[in-house]
Order: C-alpha cells, then structure tokens, then sequence
C-alpha cells in the first residue's frame, strides 16, 4: 500500500525520471501534486506495471492531480553535463512547469539538487527516497507520467528511425538495438557519450 505522502498536510510535489539508462533519446521527468483524498489502487511504481496499466493510469492521474507537469532533457544536454545531471536538469523544469508552488518536494533515488523556487528565490525543502515510487503516491504517479510520455516520444522517434526499434527496446540497449547501431551508425538522437558495448553480441 502506497503513502499518501512523506510529509502531511502541505502541498507536496512526487518527482520521478524515465530514462536514464537507454543509449538513445531524451531523459523525461515528471512532477505531480496529488490532492489529500487521492486514491487508486492500481497505482504503483511504473516499472510494477504493464504497458497497459500505465495506459489506463495516466488519465486518472492527469484528471485528479491538482497539478501535473512533464519535461525532458535530451540527448545532446546529456552528453554536455552528463547523465545524472540531466535527470536532475528535468526534474527542475519539471517542477518549474507546475501550476502550483510546492511546500515540499519528495524524488524518487537518492540524488537531487536544490530546487530554487522561482517564486520565492528560496530553496523548496526536497527529500530522496530510495525506491521512492513503490512508497508514496506521488511519486508513483510521477513515475507513470514520466515513463508514458517518454515511451510515446521513442515510439515517434522510431517513424524516423526504424532500424534501431526504439518501438520495442524504447532506446535501452538490447542486443538488437547495438546491432542496429553497428550497422547502421548513430542516429543525432544517441547519447555519444554513452559506451555502446559490443563484445557480447
């Protein structure tokens, strides 16, 4: 069973990434603001749960939240200052793009920077919680949002790029997906600052 939230009675803002492991695309983030009496029971972590599942979810969780907002960070920003940071980059604009002031931030992991609220110029209180979205609603539903529109972006992707079938592997590198890369080369859309792996193909 989900928490409703680390801290209650504040307006609490879950932030969680997708993506940080593929070879190719963006990293997405996601930051909800879940009202009190928020309740789903097939809400959980996005990786406990099928394609379909978060499917059906990230409507509810569009329509109830109080406040919900998506961003990226891609590929070329990533090789600029590197994958953590970027997770980091896009949770900031994540949280930037909401349309409420959070009183306190809880992200997924156990790495983050302070969030300069642009309201206040203060940092917004934040903590890490290691497995985060299988503990706390919003964070779970961050996940979700961050998971589904990064999927539905890799899945446009592969219109221009079939070859490496981003459709399936989302942009992770499967034996496949390194093949592709072998033959084909990179795509703009490959972090090259990632290490493409090939001896055990």
């Amino acid at each position: 069973m989900l928490e409703k939230s680390y801290i209650h009675n504040i307006v609490e803002a879950g932030v969680d990434e997708a993506g940080r492991g593929p070879l190719a695309g963006s990293v997405f983030a996601a930051a909800v603001i879940l009202p009190q009496d928020f309740e789903c029971d097939l809400l959980n972590d996005s990786k406990q749960l099928t394609e379909h599942q978060r499917t059906i979810l990230r409507p509810i969780i569009e329509k109830n939240a109080l406040c919900w907002a998506v961003a990226q960070t891609t590929a070329e920003e990533i090789d600029q200052i590197n994958i953590l940071n970027a997770s980091i980059l896009a949770m900031h604009r994540a949280l930037a793009k909401l349309n409420m002031q959070p009183e306190h931030i809880i992200v997924d992991g156990n790495r983050f920077k302070p969030y300069i609220s642009p309201e206040t110029g203060m940092a917004i209180p934040y903590q890490t919680i290691v497995k985060g979205d299988g503990k706390y609603m919003s964070i779970a539903a961050a996940s979700v949002l961050a998971k589904t529109y990064r999927d539905d972006y890799m899945k446009q992707l592969h219109e221009q790029y079939p070859m490496y079938g981003w459709n399936k592997n989302m942009g992770y590198p499967t034996k496949q997906h390194r093949r592709a890369v072998i033959e084909f080369g990179l795509s703009p859309y490959h972090r090259k600052s990632f290490t493409f792996k090939t001896n055990d193909l």
